[in-house]
């Protein structure tokens, strides 16, 4: 029999997120991002799913034309652009819109001749200092855009470094009008915490990411607060029970100790599972629906569990590790780390099944 660790991943849960983002951008379009594989939720699941987008937003020139031959017909925005001339082609041949960062990037559309017309979005780097022209940069990347005589719409955008923290968006978004001042075009802002948050930032095009999956992204609200629900629930078993006398000690290191007779379930499900290795003794996780905690060290294939108030948890006992009634968001707060880490961690070895 395989191994009971398993994922399951909700396409009610995702469109539920997606008309939540809706909602809350207005007017304006959605790209749907579903980088690093949906987030851990699988590509082209994630796209059918999120199908009400307007477009979809990812990385991966290769991923962009799994989607492109899957017969997905809607934009389709790489977020780093391209990164060689043999990929403009590309671009042309299954209507990819790239953003462009950098003058390397003009430099080689500016040498190329794609087949078709190509949109682009046009990135300002506002304060972050990560990608995007900056000062004088924007206004020279503007016009060589507008000069092209192959590229046809450029958006104009920005990333906001702390739209869920003290420093808001004001700062950030004042230099962004003053770095694209006198560019008449349609613009692209708002994550989905400055989309939640800060209504300014809508603009013609939003951009929401960690929202759509069911997680918060900030640390004082909770998704559930936020009407969002997991997309995502890894699930496992206890595979053995030990008990322990005082003073015995669990796992790795025998970095925890029982200070009183305790019985311990052994759950299968490890680092090499995609949870993560760093989580501390005390972590959440619900025992057949209830509330218990790690001990001991994460193993690479079993963690170990506190089964004091649950007398009749035994091999076979139903284990959620995060996910439907355990917040992604909680579990990944008391590893110290995001949701986007435990999500995008979920390993290949680790059996998917899709709910409706």
């Amino acid at each position: 029999m395989p191994r009971p660790i398993r994922a399951t991943i909700s396409r009610a849960a995702l469109a539920h997120n997606l008309a939540l983002a809706r909602r809350a951008a207005g007017d304006s379009r959605i790209w749907a991002v579903i980088k690093a594989n949906a987030y851990g939720h699988g590509l082209l699941r994630a796209a059918a799913a999120l199908a009400e987008a307007d477009g979809f937003a990812l990385l991966d020139i290769e991923e962009a034309i799994r989607l492109r031959l899957a017969g997905e017909n809607k934009p389709l925005l790489l977020l780093e652009g391209f990164f060689q001339p043999q990929d403009v082609p590309l671009l042309a041949e299954y209507a990819l819109t790239p953003v462009i960062h950098n003058r390397e990037q003009i430099e080689i559309l500016q040498k190329s001749r794609p087949a078709a017309a190509l949109d682009v979005h046009l990135k300002a780097n506002s304060g972050m200092n990560r990608l995007g022209f900056a000062a004088d940069g924007v206004r020279w990347a503007w016009n060589a855009l507008k000069a092209h005589p192959r590229v046809r719409q450029v958006t104009l955008m920005t990333h906001f470094a702390d739209a869920d923290g003290p420093s808001g968006v004001r700062g950030q978004l004042e230099r962004f009008e003053a770095l694209v001042a006198g560019c008449n075009a349609p613009r692209s802002l708002a994550n989905s915490a400055a989309l939640l948050r800060y209504p300014e930032t809508r603009a013609d095009w939003v951009r929401p990411g960690i929202m759509l999956y069911g997680c918060s992204p900030f640390a004082d609200r909770s998704a559930a607060e936020l009407g969002l629900v997991p997309a995502m629930t890894l699930a496992s078993e206890i595979i053995d029970v030990q008990s322990l006398q005082p003073g015995e000690r669990v796992g790795y290191g025998f970095s925890y100790q029982a200070a009183d007779a305790m019985r311990i379930g052994v759950v299968a499900c490890g680092y090499a599972d995609g949870y993560p290795r760093h989580a501390p003794a005390g972590a959440p996780v619900l025992v057949e629906g209830r509330r218990t905690r790690i001990v001991g060290r994460v193993s690479m294939d079993m963690i170990c569990v506190d089964l004091a108030g649950l007398p009749q948890a035994g091999v076979g006992t139903p284990v959620t590790l995060w996910g439907e009634g355990l917040p992604a968001d909680e579990v990944a707060a008391a590893a110290g780390t995001l949701s986007y880490e435990l999500l995008c961690a979920l390993a290949p070895r680790v059996p998917v099944t899709e709910l409706p």
